[in-house]
């Protein structure tokens, strides 16, 4: 078993290197039975399969992630879609262009066009619509907080949503803060190029809410310590945690699942209290969006397994 000594002192040197490791401490931290897949959750959304389940439709949208933090949804668009100008009252909003390209809208930031791999993000409070360019259709990853409201400008006749009473209100606001790392608009090229370059180094940071990350993890196997095929990884006590894979492959080992590989536009699912451990794989770079409720996330790892940062 690792000294406690020790695991601070591994730690320490991988810090520069990942990003991920602060001051390390043995804790007795209460490991309950692995919370069930409910609802739309599963431990592997393969793009594949949706685009099969949704071959014949020009625009279709399907849930998947819908827990008590976060939602996640797949949409697609026809080219030539307008989103209304909407804002969120209380929450953040983001995207991640999987398809096509999107002409963002977003109050106090000049129009620009987002495209396969951007990151798209709006604060609460701020005025938003987006647009399908160009002649192949739109596919979006939507996220926001569990429950989120969304409102419409009154500009236009109200929208027609089953099961609720539009009404026209007057609200007082002025647009969210970005604050933090946040910003309107974050590309795959870029934060891709300055890990590759050394001028950014470990995990970064795209989304930092308080009731919401997603973090751009992007590196290569051969960089990884060899794999131990008994490392369970860790577990989280208080959110689950999902990705979206945005470039290359992820091996991912889960709890209760047999091994598996991860594709591009796939969406990987973690409950809360279950093992997991995900890594790069094969030859060239891969990247994972990975998302949950909080903006630090506690990792709870297995001494006698895993060194932390070696994912």
């Amino acid at each position: 078993m690792i000294s406690a000594m020790n695991f601070r002192r591994t730690c320490s040197l991988l810090a520069f290197a990942t990003g991920l490791c602060a001051a390390q401490d043995f804790v007795w931290a209460p490991k309950k039975a692995a919370d069930p897949y409910t609802g739309p959750h599963r431990p592997h959304t393969k793009l594949a399969d949706l685009k099969a389940r949704h071959a014949n439709q020009a625009e279709w949208h399907e849930v998947i992630v819908d827990d008590d933090l976060l939602k996640s949804v797949y949409l697609q668009h026809k080219p030539g879609f307008k989103s209304r100008p909407a804002l969120h009252p209380d929450t953040r909003a983001w995207w991640v262009v999987v398809e096509g390209e999107v002409r963002f809208n977003v109050e106090g930031t000049a129009p620009f066009v987002a495209r396969m791999g951007s990151m798209v993000q709006v604060p609460m409070t701020t005025i938003f619509s987006y647009e399908a360019v160009g002649d192949k259709p739109v596919l979006l990853f939507e996220t926001n907080i569990a429950k989120a409201t969304t409102v419409f400008l009154a500009d236009q006749a109200a929208p027609k949503m089953a099961g609720v009473d539009m009404m026209k209100m007057k609200i007082a606001r002025r647009p969210g803060d970005y604050l933090r790392n946040n910003k309107v608009h974050t590309t795959f090229e870029e934060l891709s190029a300055k890990l590759e370059a050394g001028t950014l180094k470990g995990t970064q940071k795209v989304v930092e809410d308080d009731r919401g990350a997603a973090n751009f993890i992007y590196g290569y196997e051969k960089n990884l310590g060899k794999l131990n095929l008994a490392d369970r990884g860790h577990f989280h006590t208080e959110t689950a945690e999902y990705w979206l894979i945005m470039s290359g492959q992820i091996r991912y080992r889960i709890e209760g699942q047999e091994v598996f590989i991860a594709e591009p536009g796939d969406v990987v699912y973690v409950p809360r209290n279950r093992w997991h451990l995900a890594r790069w794989f094969g030859a060239g770079p891969s990247t994972r969006l990975a998302m949950n409720g909080y903006p630090n996330l506690m990792h709870f790892y297995d001494p006698e397994m895993t060194v932390p940062g070696n994912k």
